[in-house]
Parts: structure tokens; C-alpha cells; sequence
């Protein structure tokens, strides 16, 4: 999974938001992302793109927790923004709360170029079989 997602990048809508993966394993993804084409009519980072952003981020982890065969869904997410970004680039760090073998959770925090925390989310994933053939 880690060779695909690095090669592939993270999905279309990840490569719209322009969403670039910089590291990737179960045990933390990191990512950036520009505010600029990721606001909402105010000029600010759109909450809903901290979202997608965070959610990018805990299916990766969870997929490559989940293994060869095995693939990840998202069954829940939550989030809490603390502050806007008008400009720059925001980084998400995904880093996990529980990993088995059934469900893997994430805790994914996303900042500003000045280190201040922007959006607090949770993402959990239901981890199962691939389907035959996928």
C-alpha cells in the first residue's frame, strides 16, 4: 500500500485539493496542502478541506496498517477547528490512536506554516477483506 500511495498519490479528490503526501507509514502520515484554492468565500481555509485533508490521511494509515488483501473504510470522522489560515500551507500529521485488527483510529493535526494548530480530527476506519479481484 505504502509503494501505491506514494506512486498514485492519494485519490482525485486529494489531487484537486493538490494534497502532497510526504511521508507514509502506519505509524504517521504527513501531508501538505495550499490554502489558496481551498477556501471558502471569506478567503479562509474551508473547514470541510481540513476534513478531506485529515481523512486522506487516516485512510492511508489505516490502509497501510490493515495490510496486503485488506483494505480500510472510513466509518467515522470528527474535527474541531481552532483558528483560520487566510494564505500558505497547512500540514497534516496523522498519528494513531489504536491500531487492531478490525478498526485502526487516527488523530490527525493540522497547523500552519507557523506551527499553530488550525483542526483537531478523529478518523476511525473499519478494516476488512479486499474483495475478490480489487
Amino acid at each position: 500500500m505504502t509503494e501505491q500511495v506514494l506512486a498514485g498519490g492519494a485519490g482525485g479528490l486529494a489531487q484537486r485539493m493538490e494534497i502532497e503526501l510526504v511521508l507514509c507509514s502506519s505509524a504517521r502520515v504527513v501531508a501538505r496542502m495550499p490554502v489558496e484554492g481551498n477556501t471558502q468565500p471569506y478567503g479562509l481555509l474551508h473547514g470541510g478541506a481540513s476534513v478531506v485533508l485529515a481523512e486522506t490521511l487516516g485512510s492511508i494509515g489505516s490502509a497501510i496498517h490493515a495490510g496486503p488483501g485488506r483494505i480500510a473504510v472510513g466509518v467515522d470522522i470528527n474535527a474541531t477547528h481552532h483558528r483560520a489560515a487566510r494564505g500558505g500551507v497547512v500540514t497534516g500529521v496523522a498519528t494513531p490512536v489504536q491500531l487492531g485488527s478490525t478498526l485502526a483510529c487516527y488523530e490527525v493535526v493540522v497547523t500552519d506554516e507557523d506551527d499553530r494548530r488550525i483542526c483537531t480530527a478523529r478518523i476511525t476506519c473499519l478494516l476488512r477483506d479486499a474483495a475478490p479481484g480489487a
